[in-house]
């Protein structure tokens, strides 16, 4: 039999049942509850973006107004995450928006949504590992040690490769092949540990904020918070991870919407009050470095308060790690099953019960990156990919409230006709402020996809096979 035409098959949705059944016999161990959910959540949301990434947009693009470039920012990834709360309790399936897209627009946009998320997820775990490694391996050269730069630093900075990041990485890895609960509980400790950073770090600087350096507070104007949000979306995107954890909840259906809701609220609250102390005690001039937090303790005067935060800040960034691997795997897991990818990799372990194959595939992406390619404005891609999967989320609660309105909702969202279209409003305008660069990968990556698409995925998608199936059988008869 020849391959079959590319039609409107492009445009195949997997019915609910289908994407429950699948869930219920994934062989995954089901382990996670609602506070798992939330520090999940805070675990990948709150690191690199509160200890790098608020001083890098106050001194380049907000000012002191970056405390507005939070609020924007987490604004968007609130009405996008009400429309993924809606679709966690109707699918409670792995791989988030390609999951929930699968069910709502079709298989072809389904695609390309999960392979801008494995870019999101590859590129910022690269990213985060060689954070990762550049704090270690200041606080070790801190401490009068001597760190060879060659291992450290990848050959475009002058070295030969960064093993500090390819160690953690791999380290994560193993934690996370070795159970989603042993991982669980590994957060959990990190997450205390870097709260614990937090607060002492308000603790000590609150009383020092000068209201004088928060002048002027628009320096770049209304466009400067534009941009600033758009750049400070990269903090947030952690919060999608909770979705594609559904499979290994105890009861997804209240879980994954009181994660996603929850965590949302806590990192957006912490962000916005850092921010405000941050710019309030340093000059916003003065931030455009990789550790701004530690550093304004350090201009007050607070060394081993500064000592302490960068510890805590290695645990924000490990967390972060941890949970991008996880999320990583789950998506390549969920496609895997679709037939989207090779699925040979999509194995359960017969003693941990995770998807061992595709955790160590995609961890070893993360090491190469990581280990030898210097990351540089990649990392934005992570930022567009994720808003481009945030539009088509909302559009396809949409849909499903149309298509399918008496599917029983466990969480629906609020107001949804005024939710879902603010959603999508949200996400383009701010990718409408990314640079023209991003734009420009970001169309290359998703033709890349196209080509995989097309000369892969539509011939073994599962979902076709299924559907194929009858129709030779009526021609037969």
């Amino acid at each position: 039999m020849g391959k079959p035409p590319i039609n409107m098959d492009l445009f195949r949705t997997k019915s609910i049942a289908q994407m429950r059944e699948a869930a219920a016999n994934s062989g995954m161990a089901k382990t996670l509850g609602a506070l798992d959910l939330v520090l999940l959540g805070i675990g990948c949301v709150i690191g690199t973006g509160i200890f790098v990434l608020t001083g890098v947009a106050a001194a380049k693009y907000a000012g002191p107004a970056v405390t507005f470039s939070f609020i924007l920012s987490g604004l968007a990834c609130a009405l996008a995450g009400l429309a993924y709360a809606e679709f966690a309790s109707i699918v409670p399936a792995s791989g988030s928006a390609y999951t929930y897209t699968y069910a709502s627009l079709g298989e072809f946009i389904a695609f390309i949504v999960g392979w801008n998320l494995i870019l999101e997820y590859t590129v910022t775990a690269s990213a985060v590992a060689s954070g990762w490694s550049g704090y270690v391996t200041g606080l070790l050269l801190s401490a009068g040690l001597d760190v060879s730069h060659a291992l450290t630093h990848v050959p475009a900075d002058g070295g030969i490769i960064n093993l500090p990041a390819i160690f953690i990485t791999l380290l994560l890895t193993f934690f996370l092949i070795r159970g989603t609960q042993e991982s669980s509980k590994l957060n959990r400790i990190l997450v205390l540990i870097k709260l614990a950073a937090v607060f002492i770090f308000l603790l000590l600087a609150g009383p020092h904020v000068d209201t004088a350096n928060w002048s002027p507070y628009m320096p770049f104007g209304a466009q400067g918070i534009a941009a600033g949000a758009a750049i400070v979306f990269f903090a947030y995107i952690g919060f999608d991870a909770v979705a594609t954890s559904a499979e290994e909840c105890k009861r997804p259906s209240r879980d994954v919407p009181i994660g996603i809701i929850g965590s949302l609220l806590v990192c957006t609250a912490l962000y916005v009050v850092v921010a405000a102390v941050l710019t309030g005690v340093v000059p916003y001039t003065d931030l455009n470095n990789p550790e701004p937090v530690a550093f304004a303790l350090r201009y007050i005067g607070y060394n081993l308060g500064s000592a302490l935060v960068g510890v805590g800040a290695i645990a924000g960034i490990t967390t972060v790690l941890l949970v991008l691997l996880y999320a990583q795997a789950r998506i390549f897991f969920a496609m895997s099953r679709d037939g989207m990818v090779p699925a040979n990799v999509c194995k359960i372990h017969k003693r941990y019960h995770t998807p061992y194959i595709v955790t160590v595939a995609g961890a070893i992406f993360v090491s190469v990156i990581a280990g030898f390619a210097p990351i540089g404005l990649i990392a934005e891609m992570a930022n567009i990919g994720t808003l481009s999967a945030f539009t088509v989320a909302a559009l396809g609660v949409m849909v499903l409230r149309v298509t399918k309105p008496g599917l029983p909702r466990a969480f629906r969202c609020p107001a949804v006709w005024i939710i879902a279209p603010l959603a999508v409003l949200a996400c383009v305008y701010l990718m409408l402020h990314l640079p023209m660069e991003t734009w420009i990968r970001f169309i290359v990556w998703c033709v890349f996809g196209c080509l995989v698409y097309f000369g892969y995925s539509y011939q073994h998608s599962i979902l076709g096979h299924q559907k194929e199936e009858p129709r030779a059988k009526r021609k037969e008869e």
